[in-house]
């Protein structure tokens, strides 16, 4: 165990014959007293900075692991929301590319069923075509024909017509 100021304080030397002054050696012992003191005082303060700085130093050291920890953590779950994102970016793009497929499937399907309208349509108009020019050609033959020029020939007498008139309001 160290001394204490206290021990050096109470320590008693034996006289002898040839010695050395005793109020020196008294002057220098409280000389050390004093400055043991100081060196002591020093000492707890440094130990007591030190203890401090080694709570500090483990307080920041907590902070620091609990820092890293937290950015793997932000690490891992932005890794995920990434993978999140890109499965979901995937997901919507082959829902796209389902519904691009259906469209164009449905626009192909009427496609064909406008062309097969259309050629349907293209079949009854050169049935229609046909048919109008035959009624056509069939009225300028009757028309053409000397019926007409035999009906001009025709004359009427229209004076017995006037007469069965006349008979007529009188009834």
């Amino acid at each position: 165990m160290p001394l204490s100021p206290l021990d050096i304080h109470n320590k008693e030397f034996s006289k002898a014959f040839r010695g050395y002054q005793e109020d020196e050696v008294n002057e220098f012992l409280d000389q050390i007293i004093k400055d043991y003191e100081i060196l002591l005082k020093e000492k707890k303060e440094l130990e007591e900075r030190l203890t401090q700085t080694d709570e500090r130093v483990g307080h920041f050291t907590t902070i620091e692991s609990t820092l890293q920890k937290s950015i793997v953590v932000a690490q891992e779950a932005a890794e995920e929301v990434r993978r999140n994102t890109q499965k979901e970016a995937k997901l919507i793009i082959r829902e796209a590319e389902k519904n691009a497929d259906r469209i164009v499937n449905e626009s192909l399907t009427k496609a064909r069923r406008i062309a097969l309208e259309i050629e349907e349509l293209k079949k009854q108009s050169k049935v229609f075509r046909n048919r109008f020019k035959m009624l056509v050609e069939a009225q300028l033959d009757l028309i053409e024909t000397d019926d007409w020029e035999t009906l001009m020939e025709y004359d009427i007498d229209t004076t017995n017509l006037d007469k069965l008139e006349e008979k007529k309001e009188v009834y």
